[in-house]
């Protein structure tokens, strides 16, 4: 007789099997519309609970680091394979992390998966084909590693790079993730993509007694060794004095507190009493020290703040709209001081932490240790050590839409500064999501308060507040009582045909910057395109050199005498005659920020210029270095792209310079007239910030255009109107919710017959809210025909899920459609 298995009963507060056989739902790292169910080995049964890692075999030979996310007594319905092992002792993933990646997946119509490989650190979710080599930390001493790690490592020594499967190899054995992770746990083993961002442990140069001067008795028999020595006799002091209250004492610390020059130290040095080491610290902490003290509040920020806490108090996001320099960091900074001080976490979201520089010192100046910042250029190293403090509630973090993703288990207050930033929308890879949107979401998973700040509130925020689902705060006056910048503008058309012709600086602009130089006083000029010249065309044929790869013009870069392709990064030479004509007499066309500086240097020839844009601030430190130069006067002029409309407050900014607004508003997008606004609107708001008004010229052809108007009288609620007015009588969003959808393929062909019988199956249930399918105006793009439909919905939940639901069936049948399957559709939910 077959005994037949008993059927597990389910602990309700455990959510887990009481007996019988049990299994766990994984989510893995993979573009998979389910989680897949795995069975239990009994050994690990009581070593598992939600969100924990563990290692999985998915495929025939593929292995891969999963995240448990529910156990129970259910049979899939298909054969399971077990779990192989368990990777953590601990959770690494909240359960609200997990119901966000949930949230996110079904929002944005991707999977969990894809959710998840974006936002956990590379660490943290090996598979098969992650290498791994030597760490800089590594040494030959053995004593502390098991067998199975030393066998690791000793093939390491001969080898240099194995991949896990190797180490599966060598070991004999499938699990083998455990292993590896407390390798990279001790820093003896990286992953060799963290190699290539050359990670270095933070390092501080310090300063110790030598072993000769370890008791009290031997270190005041020291001042005899410098009794002759003022200077000495101080330092020694001093760093008696520090050595009570300090682990470690920096070199730089002692210069600066006596006074003393280094050489003073280097002879104590030489003397026997002090030696040079160096002190490996944490870098999930970039403030040195204790907290700061900050500036009282003005009349303003005092009411601003209380009617921000009335709105926490009633439950909703506040959005506050305070103009440029009008002290909104400030506000928040009480509120973070206040949560922090009650043992509770902040997250203060910022578009590009690398643009944002000043307010991150500002932050953590005031708020000293408590706070860390997190971002895409630190190692994976940094980024688990910050991943951790945080899981332990013992960190509030400072960093871009990617910190959204860490393992908060205290949250009590989200910030999001510029809320109106396009940098706040990832749109490659899966999710493409909004971190402005994501944030209020996962405010709201924590029961936390929310602040939306900005000079510039998108509509889709002030929409909100105006229906009353946000709290709005007005702060309209700049912090000291500093006026607006005084706002001009420079009629391109006019100078032009006065004769006073040059591609891009009118007379206007030229004065001004050099009265503004006479006057010690520094010049930002803003040109929203990067490169020499965008067009390199015969004036014979009107031929165009176009990207390989994409259907767009190759930008010129002078410096380097390359062309480039802004898409995809396909370079060339310049062809010295046309290839379609043979003429040699191949001409540039338009201006980029490069020909902006080079055309400074004729008419400001003592002028001290940077340009700062995405070549000039590849490098990690680039672009702090050049705002540093900017900051200490070393600079006279600086040139860059929308990079300098963020976060840059300089005390010495007293002119702006928009070298070409028209572009701005030329842009075929329907946000182009909102980004238009903003970007004016920022760019001059880095004029006159701190002791006296500034000056912002705009220069454009067309001059009575209405948004220019808006700019120059500051007016926010006319542009914003009139802007609603346009996106409700044409059906744009926040007035419906809007669908984005993108087939591509390498074939012009295959596309076309993809986009034809996926937009047929969708007219037929979605009928008008459908536009499409249609060619873009950029057709191809890296090596990938395109075609594109538009999808416009009610901004309601119910018929917003109806119509994705709608929208996966329609893709799902594509990629079963003989000839088809190749065709990949890239959806879009609330593109920006």
């Amino acid at each position: 007789m077959i005994r037949q298995p008993t059927k597990p009963t389910i602990d309700q507060n455990t959510n887990t099997p009481a007996s019988g056989t049990i299994y766990a739902d994984i989510v893995l790292p993979l573009a998979l519309r389910q989680t897949y169910t795995f069975s239990v080995p009994e050994e690990m049964v009581n070593q598992l609970q939600t969100g924990i890692r563990v290692e999985v075999q998915f495929g025939r030979n593929k292995h891969y680091t999963g995240i448990v996310r529910r156990l129970h007594g259910k049979h899939p319905g298909y054969k399971v394979k077990p779990i192989l092992s368990v990777i953590d002792l601990e959770p690494l993933i909240t359960e609200t992390q997990l119901r966000m990646w949930e949230w996110m997946a079904g929002y944005y119509c991707c999977t969990v998966g894809e959710v998840m490989a974006a936002g956990l650190p590379s660490h943290l979710k090996l598979t098969s084909e992650t290498i791994i080599t030597l760490g800089p930390l590594f040494s030959d001493d053995a004593t502390q590693m098991d067998d199975q790690e030393y066998m690791i490592v000793e093939a390491l020594t001969l080898q240099h790079e194995l991949s896990l499967k190797d180490v599966r190899d060598i070991l004999q054995k499938k699990t083998v993730y455990p292993v590896i992770r407390r390798l990279l746990d001790r820093r003896i083993i990286f992953l060799k993509e963290e190699l290539q961002l050359k990670y270095k442990p933070k390092k501080l140069k310090c300063v110790r007694f030598t072993p000769a001067y370890t008791t009290e008795a031997e270190q005041i028999g020291a001042f005899e060794l410098v009794s002759k020595s003022e200077r000495q006799t101080a330092v020694l002091l001093e760093y008696l004095q520090l050595m009570r209250d300090k682990p470690f004492i920096r070199r730089v610390d002692l210069t600066k507190r006596t006074g003393a020059s280094d050489a003073v130290i280097k002879a104590m040095v030489k003397k026997g009493i002090f030696e040079f080491y160096e002190h490996e610290v944490s870098r999930i902490s970039g403030a040195e020290g204790e907290a700061g003290e900050a500036f009282d509040l003005s009349e303003q920020q005092v009411t601003a703040l209380a009617q921000v806490q009335g709105f926490h108090e009633a439950g909703k996001p506040v959005l506050v709209h305070g103009v440029t320099g009008s002290g909104k960091t400030r506000v928040y900074l009480e509120l973070m001081q206040a949560v922090l001080g009650q043992g509770k976490q902040v997250l203060y979201l910022l578009p590009e932490i690398a643009l944002t520089g000043q307010i991150v010192k500002r932050l953590q100046r005031v708020l000293g240790d408590k706070i860390a910042v997190y971002h895409s250029r630190l190692n994976n190293m940094e980024r688990v050590e910050i991943w951790k403090a945080v899981l332990a509630g013992e960190l509030s973090v400072v960093g871009p839409r990617s910190a959204l993703f860490l393992p908060f288990t205290n949250l009590d207050l989200v910030v999001v500064d510029e809320e109106h930033d396009s940098s706040y929308k990832q749109q490659e890879p899966a999710p493409r999501y909004h971190g402005r949107d994501v944030a209020v979401y996962l405010a709201h998973l924590h029961g936390a308060k929310t602040i939306l700040g900005t000079a510039t509130p998108s509509l889709e925020s002030w929409e909100n507040a105006r229906r009353g689902k946000y709290g709005l705060v007005s702060m309209p006056q700049r912090f000291g009582g500093i006026a607006m910048p005084a706002i001009e503008v420079a009629d391109l058309r006019e100078e032009n045909e006065k004769g006073v012709r040059h591609a891009f600086f009118t007379p206007t602009l030229i004065n001004e910057i050099k009265a503004t130089l006479e006057r010690g006083e520094q010049v930002i000029l803003f040109q929203n395109r990067r490169g020499f010249a965008p067009v390199y065309f015969c004036p014979t044929c009107d031929h165009t050199i176009e990207c390989v790869n994409c259907d767009v013009s190759l930008t010129y870069h002078k410096y380097q005498h390359r062309l480039r392709c802004h898409c995809c990064g396909y370079a060339a030479t310049p062809p010295e005659q046309c290839p379609a004509c043979g003429s040699p007499e191949m001409k540039l066309g338009g201006t980029g920020t490069e020909k902006i500086e080079d055309e400074l240097k004729i008419f400001l020839p003592d002028a001290r210029l940077a340009r700062m844009d995405a070549d000039t601030t590849r490098g990690k430190n680039a672009l702090g270095e050049l705002l540093s130069r900017f900051e200490l006067g070393e600079l006279d002029i600086l040139v860059g792209t929308q990079m300098v409309t963020k976060g840059l407050d300089f005390e010495k900014v007293g002119l702006v310079g928009i070298i070409n607004a028209d572009q701005l508003l030329r842009f075929p997008d329907f946000r182009a007239d909102e980004r238009a606004f903003q970007l004016m609107v920022q760019v001059a708001g880095r004029a006159g910030r701190k002791h006296r008004q500034g000056k912002v010229i705009i220069q454009a052809m067309e001059k009575g255009h209405p948004v220019i108007h808006d700019v120059i009288d500051e007016d926010y609620h006319r542009f914003i109107g009139r802007e609603s007015r346009h996106r409700a009588e044409h059906r744009f969003p926040p007035y419906v919710k809007m669908i984005h959808v993108q087939l591509r393929h390498p074939k012009r062909s295959i596309v076309e017959e993809g986009a034809k019988l996926m937009g047929g199956w969708l007219k037929h249930h979605l009928r008008d809210t459908l536009d499409g399918p249609f060619e873009p105006s950029v057709a191809r793009l890296r090596t990938y025909y395109l075609q594109e439909m538009v999808i416009r919905v009610k901004p309601d939940g119910k018929e917003l899920n109806r119509v994705k639901g709608i929208l996966q069936k329609a893709v799902t049948q594509l990629g079963k459609t003989e000839r088809l399957t190749g065709v990949r559709v890239v959806v879009d939910v609330d593109p920006y």
